[in-house]
């Protein structure tokens, strides 16, 4: 898969020409009705019978995601499911036309990314292999965009500001303590550990609230306009968070 350091929505835009889907079914009407849908928004895809043929072409190919029954002959899904994250595969989507709660939450302790019941709306298929996707991106941007050492330090400057992280305070340039609520000090934090670096409001929501947030993006654009107000300009009249259109914001001052 080809990664891009851009907003989310065009990440995942740019993403799908490069992505590479594997969809295990027995059926295989199933199989042809996935895999001609998700091509047409512009994903590559590979079918297989059953798991044997899914080892044989994961020998051949490097897959982005994987779309796996869990009701197949020979070997059932789970049991397919359990060597793949032993031999760290690729995120599995499990696909069940048994969709009690037991199953559902047996497939996800056991390492399924996302878990449908038989038969799904394909546009809803399409919309969990996107979010898949997306938490992918997400992982490897904190791999490679460690935070900065100032950050674990606890005391950041700015532009003339000073950020504690460990006692939680903000200074002006002028000395004066600025208050911030629990979501303002969360999202400052996130923006001074990946200064000058375009992020995405899906990316501020990860970093700041955790991938389990209730948040909307719109949230984040509301708790930006908070801090900006109480940040204003930097010591030399500079803006210190940016919009980059159809992208998100950045954090525009130097961090030490």
């Amino acid at each position: 898969m080809v990664w891009y350091q851009t907003g989310m929505n065009a990440t995942i835009a740019r993403m799908d020409l490069a992505t590479r889907i594997l969809i295990v079914d027995d059926d295989a009407g199933l199989r042809s009705l996935i895999s001609s849908f998700l091509d047409k928004h512009g994903f590559r895809t590979d079918t297989a019978g059953d798991p044997i043929e899914m080892r044989r072409l994961l020998e051949e190919n490097r897959y982005d995601v994987i779309v796996l029954d869990v009701m197949m002959p020979r070997e059932d899904g789970l049991s397919a499911l359990r060597r793949l994250q032993k031999d760290d595969g690729p995120p599995v989507i499990m696909l069940s036309a048994v969709g009690t709660d037991i199953d559902r939450i047996v497939g996800l302790e056991m390492g399924a990314e996302d878990y449908l019941s038989k038969p799904c709306n394909p546009r809803e298929l399409l919309a969990r292999i996107r979010t898949v996707l997306r938490r992918e991106v997400r992982s490897q941007t904190r791999e490679e965009q460690p935070p900065v050492p100032a950050a674990r330090a606890g005391e950041i400057h700015f532009a003339g500001w000073r950020f504690d992280i460990v006692s939680r305070t903000l200074s002006d340039p002028a000395g004066k303590l600025i208050t911030l609520s629990d979501g303002e000090f969360r999202l400052l934090r996130a923006f001074v550990e990946h200064p000058r670096r375009v992020l995405s409001r899906d990316q501020l929501l990860d970093f700041a609230r955790g991938q389990d947030s209730e948040f909307y993006d719109r949230a984040i654009d509301v708790q930006i306009s908070r801090l900006r107000r109480k940040l204003g300009e930097g010591a030399d009249g500079a803006e210190l968070i940016r919009t980059i259109r159809s992208e998100g914001y950045m954090f525009v001052p130097a961090v030490s």
